[in-house]
């Protein structure tokens, strides 16, 4: 087993501290059970909208490991692309990892083996890769990069490799059903995984900080606990801006 339970090992905040939190915060939300919760969070993510994440114990360490992440569809071209414009705010091109089923992933990833903590890179697959083309290959920096490389394309690096992470039912097993609840719609038992925060800010450690993040950026749902927030449901005085006082990288 793993003595370090996944390394959910932070705080975390019960149903109704969340329901109070967000109720004073003056957030609108719906509060769904575990079978439209997971079926609903898949679907949004396979319709491409980018998904904040804040779930049971806080991760310990320096990577959001499926309890306060931001999630998206891997199979989209312009998820990559998105995500760091949108969200984090940043150039285009940083990467992201891919959380994938743990008995799923050599059927994805050249690794045999458990990689929990997302530390462990591989190349993807031979048979999920896309060649490029003569023409593809002459090209050079932003536009090369945008390729699609795989049919992964979003957690997939120029040179066909991937930092994975395994997910596990027993260390986290909200994570793991809802990419297991994706993979049933899609076919796919992979989500892009990288940390609920904005370029220069910490990882969320609250529901009101989560709030504020989903406030201020481009993300289209956020879920809480049990609670399912839509962007578009929230009162536009909240909203807020957050890369007008980010400092320049």
């Amino acid at each position: 087993g793993d003595s370090m339970r996944g390394s959910y090992l932070g705080p975390e905040f019960n149903q109704v501290q969340i329901q109070n939190i967000l109720s004073g915060l003056g957030a609108k939300f719906s509060i769904l059970s575990d079978s439209e919760f997971f079926e609903k969070t898949a679907t949004v993510l396979a319709d491409g909208k980018a998904v904040g994440w804040f779930q049971g114990r806080m991760e310990f360490g320096p990577r959001a490991l499926g309890a306060r992440s931001i999630l998206g569809d891997p199979r989209s071209p312009q998820m990559q692309k998105l995500l760091n414009l949108k969200v984090k705010y940043r150039e285009s091109f940083r990467p992201f990892a891919p959380a994938v089923l743990r008995e799923d992933v050599s059927d994805w990833f050249e690794l045999e083996t458990d990689s929990p903590y997302m530390l462990l890179v591989a190349d993807v697959r031979e048979d999920r890769r896309i060649a490029m083309t003569d023409e593809q290959q002459s090209l050079f920096g932003i536009d090369k990069l945008n390729i699609p490389r795989s049919d992964i394309p979003a957690v997939t690096h120029v040179d066909y490799s991937a930092r994975v992470q395994t997910v596990h039912a027993n260390t986290n097993p909200r994570f793991y059903a809802l990419i297991r609840s994706f993979k049933e719609k899609t076919g796919c038992p992979v989500l892009v995984n990288t940390s609920f925060n904005v370029r220069g800010e910490p990882i969320v450690g609250s529901p009101e900080d989560a709030f504020r993040c989903f406030m201020g950026t481009e993300l289209d749902y956020v879920v809480i606990g049990n609670c399912l927030l839509a962007k578009s449901d929230q009162d536009p005085e909240l909203l807020s801006q957050y890369h007008l006082h980010l400092e320049k990288d």
